[in-house]
């Protein structure tokens, strides 16, 4: 390491309070404790839901939000599944991905009129009654109605919970933002003023 090389580790020492230049901060991207500390807050929330509602799913609070973050990254059902390391979970991914109130428009496309359906539960019919008179199996109606059922409970909540997980991510985005922008600065202003042509 040249004096210049030397003088400029020094410096970057200095100003970001560092040991070593090799050595980070606890918080930044991609520790243990950020991924922690993102996860326990997403399992809480998971954890909350599943106390007020009658989840369905038979997947863990820890793979709901593996669920979670796929949903939010934009991954399909299939690559959740992948990433929950067995591919034909895909339709278990989805019943649990309702559960958690994380809807997708293509939830909506029922082969009838979903305000049909809304009227004859309204009115108590059975799902024997439902798909008789949509002409769909009752399996089709089980389906159709869970996203109804969801639909309103997201209403009565006031979407609180799909709030909730966007906040835990938001502010994770935030934090990885504010942290890249504090490395950058101070990296900035360790180097501000210094010759950029070192030769070794």
């Amino acid at each position: 390491m040249d004096e210049k090389t030397e003088e400029l580790r020094d410096i970057f020492m200095d100003v970001t309070d560092e040991s070593t230049v090799t050595e980070r901060q606890e918080e930044t991207h991609g520790s243990l404790s950020s991924e922690t500390e993102l996860h326990e807050r997403l399992e809480a929330v998971v954890a909350q839901m599943r106390e007020r509602y009658d989840f369905g799913t038979t997947l863990s609070d820890e793979e709901l939000v593996t669920v979670v973050r796929g949903y939010y990254a934009g991954d399909s059902d299939a690559e959740i599944a992948r990433e929950l390391g067995d591919a034909s979970l895909g339709k278990t991914v989805a019943r649990a991905r309702v559960d958690l109130h994380l809807l997708r428009d293509a939830d909506a496309d029922a082969p009838f009129d979903l305000d049909e359906l809304r009227e004859l539960l309204d009115e108590e019919a059975s799902t024997a009654d439902c798909a008789d008179a949509l002409d769909v199996s009752e399996s089709t109606i089980r389906r159709y109605r869970r996203i109804i059922e969801t639909k309103r409970e997201m209403r009565t909540v006031n979407d609180r919970f799909t709030d909730e997980f966007e906040n835990v991510l938001r502010d994770r985005e935030l934090s990885d933002r504010m942290t890249e922008e504090m490395q950058k600065d101070g990296l900035d202003d360790a180097t501000e003023g210094m010759e950029t042509n070192v030769s070794f």
